[in-house]
């Protein structure tokens, strides 16, 4: 057993099996992956894969439990490395976090700024991705830590923490009926087309649990990644924009107008998410103090584990 089997094994599960992908993946040829497949299953003296003729169409039994623990095996050897480049040079290397656009955008930029200044040799990678994509990169070792809203609190092998609570704004062309108001429903939003976040971002949920509760059902227009996009098609007149407060910054959007709408929508909390026993660098650390000065490092070395 050796590391190139274990990275096929888990890259021939993250490309669907198909050893084309796979070869292409991992700078091989597709019949010295095969080899490497058979020669794992003969010296476990089990079969990892089900097979259709040549081909690979999904995992035994046995496989998906190898798979698992490939999985950790090769995430454990990061956190090796990165402990070698750790005491070798303790100020220098990368650090990638994955995120989605609206924290990039909007949480994360003075907390950049005040780390590069910090530790301005280290190679800060900010990856924006939807949760989905989050949690298979902290669970691959592919980042060091996730910021998202949705889907981090859920994975059971991962620790979080509260990184900050935000709420929905509704935003409207300046002019629009609905500006000034008074006594403003969701049931006035709801008599205007909507321009609001795709499913599984920026806490969508909690936009349609609303709305449900209150017996409506909304016309859903337009559905975008992040807030820019939505603000640009409400000021275009597409319709009303539901969108994350943070994103409303005072001046910046001069053709919108924010309307009073606290209390419709549940609040939402964006979370840091860190794989349990992963090994940190001291200036992962520090980001993380640097988003929450609650969260010290002795905390989250001790949840970690």
């Amino acid at each position: 057993m050796n590391i190139q089997q274990l990275r096929i094994v888990r890259e021939t599960v993250r490309r669907s099996f198909n050893l084309t992908e796979v070869s292409a993946a991992l700078f091989t040829s597709q019949s010295g992956v095969s080899k490497h497949i058979k020669a794992l299953e003969e010296e476990l003296g089990v079969e990892l894969f089900i097979r259709r003729g040549k081909r690979l169409i999904g995992l035994t039994e046995p496989g998906k439990e190898v798979a698992a623990i490939v999985d950790r095996m090769l995430a454990d050897a990061s956190s090796i490395r990165a402990i070698a480049n750790e005491f070798a040079a303790r100020d220098v290397g990368r650090l990638t976090v994955a995120t989605t656009h609206t924290q990039a955008r909007y949480a994360l930029p003075k907390v950049v700024a005040a780390f590069k200044a910090e530790f301005p040799k280290v190679h800060l990678v900010l990856h924006e991705t939807s949760a989905r994509e989050i949690v298979a990169m902290l669970r691959e070792g592919q980042a060091d830590i996730g910021i998202a809203t949705e889907a981090l609190a859920d994975v059971e092998d991962f620790v979080v923490f509260p990184y900050y609570t935000w709420r929905h704004a509704v935003v409207v062309p300046k002019g629009h009926p609905l500006v000034g108001k008074r006594d403003l429903t969701l049931a006035d939003i709801v008599a205007y087309p909507i321009v609001t976040y795709r499913d599984g971002f920026t806490g969508r949920a909690s936009i349609d649990r609303a709305f449900e509760a209150a017996g409506l059902e909304p016309a859903i227009v337009m559905s975008a990644l992040d807030a820019d996009v939505i603000k640009t098609y409400v000021e275009s007149g597409l319709g009303i924009g539901i969108v994350a407060s943070m994103a409303c910054v005072d001046g910046r959007d001069a053709a919108l107008e924010v309307l009073d709408a606290e209390g419709f929508f549940e609040p939402n909390t964006t979370v840091i998410a860190l794989r349990r026993g992963q090994f940190l660098r001291r200036f992962a650390f520090r980001f993380i103090e640097l988003c929450s000065p609650e969260i010290s490092e002795h905390e989250v070395r001790e949840r970690i584990g």
